[in-house]
């Protein structure tokens, strides 16, 4: 039995939801976003609650009934409010510009690397966090891992990508051997 699974879901003001043979549409101000569902799971819309039971319950229909409900409740989530991650730029002359929709970065390389805005995803600039908006909650956390991975912070003087608040592991660098001469 799934715990979360088990746990409605609360549709906000703005958003309808609709079910279309366990084909989930969620609208809201701030977009829209399907995804469909498997058909061992029943979606019920019920008195501005998405309630999720499963036909035949066995370890792979708990699974994915937990999986199902926390997927809507992105859904709901992202097209109520939307999603954000933000990433820092840290390190002598690491930089970021906004070039239209895509973003230009220097980090160090010998080129610059360009990033493309795909669809559904905005980039914001502000000195030198980028910050990363959309709807769909997995494509702006995929989108913020790719642009990370271009430069990872590295441990010895924390210089890279990363995201806001993350805490680097530092390493203490080789010592200088002493003379014992």
């Amino acid at each position: 039995m799934s715990k979360i699974g088990k746990k409605p879901i609360e549709i906000p003001s703005g958003v309808v939801i609709t079910n279309d043979e366990n084909n989930i549409t969620a609208k809201g101000p701030k977009g829209e976003l399907s995804s469909s569902f498997d058909h061992r799971i029943n979606i019920e819309i019920k008195d501005g609650n998405v309630i999720l039971t499963v036909k035949k319950e066995t370890k792979k229909t708990s699974e994915l009934w937990g999986l199902s409900r926390a997927l809507i409740a992105n859904m709901v989530e992202g097209v109520s409010r939307g999603y954000e991650k933000k990433l820092e730029l840290q390190g002598v002359g690491y930089k970021v510009v906004q070039k239209g929709k895509d973003i230009e970065l220097s980090l160090g390389f010998s080129h610059p690397i360009f990033f493309q805005a795909p669809e559904g995803i905005e980039f914001s600039i502000e000195k030198n966090i980028i910050t990363v908006t959309g709807i769909d909650k997995q494509k702006v956390g995929q989108i913020a891992a790719e642009i990370r991975s271009k430069k990872k912070p590295e441990p010895y003087k924390g210089k890279g990508v990363r995201y806001v608040g993350e805490q680097v592991r530092r390493k203490v660098g080789k010592k200088v051997a002493g003379s014992d001469k």
